[in-house]
């Protein structure tokens, strides 16, 4: 009996079956896992049913001719139109395909492309069924050389920056992030010492502190050290430190000016300087001012805080008979509520271009735009008629569409700062007709660069 069942086994195993074999590989982990009823490659076929209708023919293993039968029956339905195939498969998995022509396997020879995932190719094979029972058990070393060769492909990919710029940034044509730049402070007039590293840190909290108690709605986002190359004589370059050596690189925390040599033998002096990266509270607010004929002020004055910040510092009240443009805009409403809430109204550009200031020079002087040229744009907006583009620094986000009222919160959940915003006597001269139609208020205490 123990022999009867050895040779039926052997008889078996050199038996020739119909194989499914992998033509083309699918992008799914079911074709290695087997699992979700996926046939594989090495699976037995049992039954082929080609075609649909009366016109379909079913075949059973085992198959007569084998795979060259199998592709005379493709071929015959091939012809006639009916490339559906179901193949069922010794498990009880089916595959559901259609029939295509082998593009690399000669005349009347075919494939299935499964309907389930067309990246999953297959074809017929006559094989020995110990043959099928040794690529069943090398599915896993498959599976791990196939893992091994796997590699991540990249590429490059269009992106519309116009459309996405327009409609992300409050400005198409401008960055959104705010920075200011500290330079070393300097110990002489030649610019060869400078203060320590940590001496610029301190000024740069000082001018984000200072700015915040003056009611400017901005919040801190980060600080950096940023180098800036320059060109030093010997002199310069001897008390510097020198950054030719590893063991050098300790000194280099601190210090805020080094140097070192080029190819050429020319000292080359690197100044470490500071930027702080901010942002406003609540983001940037359109605002445009529409003119008229007939308008002979626009209503509103500019100043300049120490910091270097330009703000609107007062606008006209008793227009009721004829409106200026401040009214008619919503900038009064504005000015208004942002001095209820101890703010001040900062304008960050005009007509799309940024006018915050951006360095604080190694004398400490903050470089600014000036309110004198910013008053003749605007004068020239007036004359001309064109409307003036303003965005303005916000202490809260408006709510809905209502751009030009935002609501505020009750004052109890606002941080008092104590700072007031000045009024100055206004005079029947300040609002006169002509290009003197804003009164320009600059700090006493501001130094230009």
């Amino acid at each position: 009996m123990e022999q009867e069942r050895k040779r039926e086994s052997t008889a078996a195993a050199a038996a020739v079956v119909v194989v499914l074999e992998c033509v083309a590989g699918s992008s799914k982990a079911e074709e290695w896992g087997g699992g979700g009823g996926v046939v594989q490659e090495g699976d037995v076929v049992e039954a082929v049913r080609v075609g649909v209708g009366s016109a379909a023919a079913s075949l059973d293993a085992p198959f007569k001719y084998g795979r060259a039968g199998l592709h005379k029956a493709l071929h015959s339905a091939f012809k006639r139109g009916d490339t559906s195939v179901e193949v069922r498969v010794r498990g009880g998995k089916d595959l559901q395909a259609c029939i295509l022509p082998h593009p690399g396997g000669g005349r009347k020879q075919y494939v299935l492309r499964s309907l389930h995932d067309p990246n999953y190719v297959l074809g017929f094979s006559d094989r020995l069924e110990s043959e099928c029972l040794a690529l069943q058990g090398n599915r896993g070393t498959r599976v791990a050389s196939a893992l091994s060769k796997a590699t991540l492909q990249d590429g490059y990919v269009t992106y519309p920056w116009e459309q996405k710029m327009r409609d992300s940034l409050c400005s198409p044509v401008s960055s959104s992030c705010l920075s200011m730049l500290i330079l070393p402070k300097s110990l002489d007039q030649n610019a060869s010492r400078y203060e320590s590293f940590e001496d610029t840190l301190a000024r740069a909290n000082t001018w984000l502190y200072s700015s915040q108690a003056s009611g400017i709605p901005i919040k801190f986002m980060n600080l950096q050290s940023e180098a800036l190359l320059t060109k030093i004589s010997g002199e310069t370059a001897s008390p510097t430190v020198n950054s030719g050596s590893l063991s050098d690189m300790s000194n280099l925390v601190n210090a805020t000016l080094y140097g070192f040599e080029d190819y050429h033998g020319v000292d080359i002096g690197v100044v470490k300087a500071a930027r702080i990266w901010y942002r406003s509270t609540a983001g940037e607010m359109p605002l445009e001012i529409q003119l008229q004929e007939g308008d002979t002020r626009l209503g509103f004055s500019v100043s300049r805080t120490e910091e270097g910040f330009i703000y609107i510092s007062s606008v006209v009240d008793d227009d009721k008979g004829n409106e200026a443009p401040s009214t008619r805009s919503g900038l009064r409403d504005l000015f208004n509520r942002a001095k209820e809430a101890s703010r001040l109204l900062i304008i960050s550009r005009v007509s799309n271009e940024k006018v915050l200031p951006w360095m604080i020079s190694s004398s400490g002087s903050v470089r600014c735009f000036d309110t004198i040229s910013l008053s003749q744009k605007l004068s020239l907006h007036r004359l001309a008629l064109h409307p003036i583009q303003l965005h303005l620094l916000m202490w809260e986000k408006p709510v809905g569409s209502a751009i030009l009222s935002p609501r505020l919160p009750p004052e109890a959940m606002l941080t008092q700062v104590p700072f007031n915003i000045t009024e100055p006597i206004v005079d029947a001269e300040d609002y006169s007709v002509g290009d003197t139609s804003f009164r320009l208020l600059d700090s006493p205490t501001s130094s230009w660069v």
